[in-house]
């Protein structure tokens, strides 16, 4: 029981993924969306951080008395994801506000409706 317990770290990582994942598929609003895309990334940071992590480790830095270093790169290139991400959410937002000047709604069905009146 404490292994499962000790593990918490991935379970919040599930929990988030399958939060995210079922605000994608359950809404119809784009902001929702938009919101459930980033929670689902948000999940996959988390779980890349805890991969990078080593159990009694200290940063690679060489110094006496240390014999287990975390590894950096996971740290490094979840930045620079962080960065694609909130670039990316920009552009979600920015398209949903097109969408809405176009439409006049930013609810999927309705929007799906007026493009099947317009056929």
């Amino acid at each position: 029981m404490s292994q499962i317990l000790g593990l918490y770290n991935y379970w919040i990582v599930v929990f988030l993924m399958m939060a995210g994942f079922y605000n994608v598929i359950a809404r119809g609003n784009l902001v929702k969306k938009l919101v459930g895309l980033t929670i689902f990334q948000t999940s996959v940071f988390l779980m890349y951080i805890s991969l990078g992590k080593v159990e009694g480790g200290t940063a690679p830095i060489l110094a006496p008395g240390f014999e287990a270093y975390s590894n950096p790169l996971p740290h490094v290139l979840i930045l620079t994801a962080i960065v694609v991400g909130i670039a990316t959410t920009a552009v979600g937002l920015a398209l949903v506000v097109r969408i809405r000047e176009a439409y006049g709604t930013i609810e999927e069905d309705e929007i799906h409706d007026q493009d099947e009146a317009t056929c």
